[in-house]
């Protein structure tokens, strides 16, 4: 679905890696892409107050996983305010319109015939419903 959405969008690219965490993502693009290329993953509001509260075990991991990549923070159910010693590696995404918007809400919405395909963009509306409508 997510190579749908980016057909055509050279600034792109789409991988799938074996590390879990954000960190050896990171670690695995640097090692495809080389040094050169500027890492942005993108996230949930919910799921960057997770990463940034989270407990590594070190006070300054964080920070050091932060200079691997940059993260852009879409606001769902309200906007994220970025604290100032990561102002630089993290970033508020506003998506207008997006809030309140998941693949949870197009699956429902596919199973009870409610309208859905103006939740994903236009090039993967086809992929989403070959993919959701199997499931329901």
């Amino acid at each position: 679905m997510l190579r749908a959405a980016v057909a055509g969008e050279g600034a792109f690219s789409i991988a799938a890696a074996d590390g879990g965490l954000f960190a050896e993502i990171a670690r695995e693009c640097r090692a495809a892409y080389g040094d050169e290329v500027r890492l942005s993953f993108l996230c949930g509001r919910d799921a960057a107050e997770r990463i940034v509260g989270w407990d590594y075990g070190r006070p300054e991991a964080l920070a050091e996983m932060l200079l691997e990549f940059d993260l852009l923070v879409a606001g769902r159910e309200g906007p994220y305010e970025v604290s100032g010693e990561l102002a630089l590696p993290v970033s508020r995404l506003d998506v207008i319109g997006a809030d309140g918007v998941s693949a949870t809400e197009v699956r429902e919405r596919i199973a009870r015939g409610a309208p859905w395909e103006h939740l994903v963009p236009r090039p993967a509306v086809e992929r989403a419903r070959q993919i959701y409508r199997s499931r329901a």
